[in-house]
C-alpha cells in the first residue's frame, strides 16, 4: 500500500505541473517511475496514467478546447499508429529524438524557419508523428504543443487543446499495448492510485493556471519546451 500511495502522490504533483503549463508532468513522471516499477511495465503504466491526466485536463477545460483541430489530429494519429506499430521492429529510430529536438528549438525561436515551415505544418502531420512515434520516443507531446503555441495565444486554449490531443495519443498507445498482451490488471492497485492522483492534479493545476499572466505563461512554456528538446538531443549521446 505504501508503494501505491507514494506513486499516487508523485502523480498528483506531476499532474499539477502539466495542468498549469500543459506539459512537463509526464516527462517528470517517466523519469521517476523506474525507481518503483519493473521496466516491462514502465511505458504501459505511464501511458494509461497520462491518458487519465490529459483527458481529465481536457474535461476540466472543455470550454477552451479548439475542437476543429481534433478530427485532423485523429486521422493523422490513426495513420501514425498503424504504420509505426507495424514497422516498429524492422527500422531504426535512434536519431528521431534529435530531429524532434531540432524542430522544436527552430520552431520556437527562429522566425526564418517558421516562415519556411508554415506551409507544411498541420494537425494531420502532427497527429501522425506524435502518436506514431510515441511508441518509441517518450517526449512527442512537445510537437503538438509547439504548433498550438503558434496558432493560439490564449494559455487556456493551448493547454486544454493540447491535453485533448495528447489524450488521443495515449489512448491509441494503450490499445496497442493491450493488443501486444500487456495485462494492465496486474497493476490495478498502483494504477488506481496513480489515476486518482492524475485527475486530482489536473483539477488543481487548472485552477492554478489562472494565477499566471498570459505573457509569462507563454515564455515559461517556450523555455520548458526548449529544455525538453535539449534533453531529447543530449540523451542520444549519454
Amino acid at each position: 500500500m505504501i508503494l501505491e500511495i507514494t506513486l499516487g502522490i508523485i502523480t498528483f504533483l506531476t499532474s499539477i505541473v502539466a495542468g498549469v503549463v500543459g506539459i512537463g508532468g509526464g516527462m517528470m513522471l517517466i523519469a521517476i517511475l523506474p525507481s518503483f516499477l519493473p521496466l516491462n511495465a514502465l511505458i504501459p503504466v505511464h501511458g494509461l496514467t497520462q491518458m487519465s491526466s490529459n483527458f481529465s485536463r481536457a474535461v476540466f477545460g472543455y470550454k477552451d478546447v479548439e475542437y476543429e483541430v481534433i478530427p485532423k489530429f485523429l486521422v493523422g494519429s490513426l495513420l501514425g499508429i498503424a504504420l509505426f506499430s507495424s514497422i516498429l521492429f524492422y527500422i531504426s529510430l535512434e536519431y528521431v529524438p534529435l530531429f524532434i529536438g531540432v524542430y522544436i528549438l527552430l520552431s520556437l525561436w527562429s522566425t526564418k524557419f517558421n516562415e519556411k515551415i508554415k506551409r507544411y505544418e498541420n494537425y494531420y502531420i502532427a497527429g501522425f508523428f506524435q502518436t506514431g512515434l510515441s511508441m518509441v520516443v517518450g517526449a512527442t507531446g512537445p510537437l503538438t504543443m509547439t504548433l498550438l503555441l503558434k496558432d493560439y495565444g490564449d494559455k487556456h486554449k493551448v493547454v486544454a487543446t493540447g491535453a485533448a490531443l495528447m489524450s488521443i495519443t495515449h489512448i491509441f498507445k494503450v490499445i496497442v499495448f493491450v493488443f501486444f498482451g500487456f495485462v494492465f490488471w496486474d497493476y490495478v492497485g498502483v494504477l488506481s492510485f496513480m489515476i486518482a492522483g492524475a485527475i486530482a492534479g489536473s483539477f488543481v493545476g487548472t485552477k492554478l493556471r489562472d494565477k499566471i499572466d498570459g505573457k509569462r505563461f507563454i515564455m515559461v512554456l517556450k523555455v520548458l519546451l526548449s529544455a525538453l528538446a535539449i534533453k531529447l538531443m543530449v540523451s542520444l549521446f549519454l
